[in-house]
């Protein structure tokens, strides 16, 4: 009875010793701890399990906000003249994407060239300016005449850059180097061929220049002038 006795009050101590232990340590409080989580109540979702990330606007170093150029900065370098340009047009239209422009003058130029070879003037009037519209149209009308015909197929831009950009007033003018591949050809009234190749593929290197008034809102470009560097 005693051996047991002993034994129990062994055990007893040993178990009050432990918790006294556990509780120096767990029940300790640092002023850090979370707040009790109530399963039912509403909770925002944590940033890593929504993937949102908050960006603060990004300082150059005279304080303006560049988050605002990316899109610039990300088509053409920083700090040149074809840059400061474009971002002078962004002040006057935020709506301003320079690659947006590009791919845009890309399917103006390929719907002007076919729109040429066919007369189509319709098409033409749409996308020119009065002056080059006037300028297409006498050489359509020339072309008529001597009951000539245009046969194009427009193979294809191998490369669109763009050159020149300014802002004048409201006029927003840009210009874009253009190598463009098509197969041409020129028949007289009796079917023979006078200029070009039915057959061959040739390079046109062109520079033209879009304008557009930043304050309509209008948003479509006109091509104010041409120039041939073949």
């Amino acid at each position: 009875m005693g051996s047991f006795d002993f034994i129990t009050l062994f055990f007893l101590v040993a178990a009050v010793i432990i918790f006294l232990q556990l509780r120096s340590v767990l029940g300790k409080r640092t002023g850090s701890e979370r707040p009790p989580v109530d399963p039912y109540s509403p909770r925002e979702a944590a940033p890593e399990a929504t993937g949102k990330v908050v960006q603060l606007p990004r300082r150059d170093g005279t304080g303006e906000d560049i988050s605002r150029y990316a899109d610039i900065d990300a088509f053409t370098k920083a700090g040149t003249p074809l840059n400061d340009a474009l971002r002078r047009m962004s002040d006057a239209d935020p709506n301003f994407d320079p690659q947006e422009f590009v791919n845009g003058a890309k399917m103006a130029y390929e719907m002007i060239v076919m729109a040429f070879a066919d007369g189509d003037r319709k098409t033409l009037k749409g996308l020119l300016s009065r002056e080059v519209y006037e300028g297409f149209d006498a050489a359509i009308s020339e072309r008529e005449s001597k009951g000539e015909v245009v046969k194009s197929t427009f193979v294809g831009i191998e490369k669109a850059d763009m050159v020149h950009a300014e802002t004048k007033d409201s006029e927003a003018n840009i210009t874009l180097r253009i190598i463009s591949q098509l197969i041409s050809a020129t028949y007289d009234k009796s079917g023979a061929i006078i200029d070009g190749d039915a057959e061959a593929v040739s390079e046109v290197n062109d520079l033209w220049t879009f304008s557009r008034d930043i304050r309509s809102r209008d948003p479509n470009w006109k091509l104010i002038a041409t120039e041939s560097e073949n």
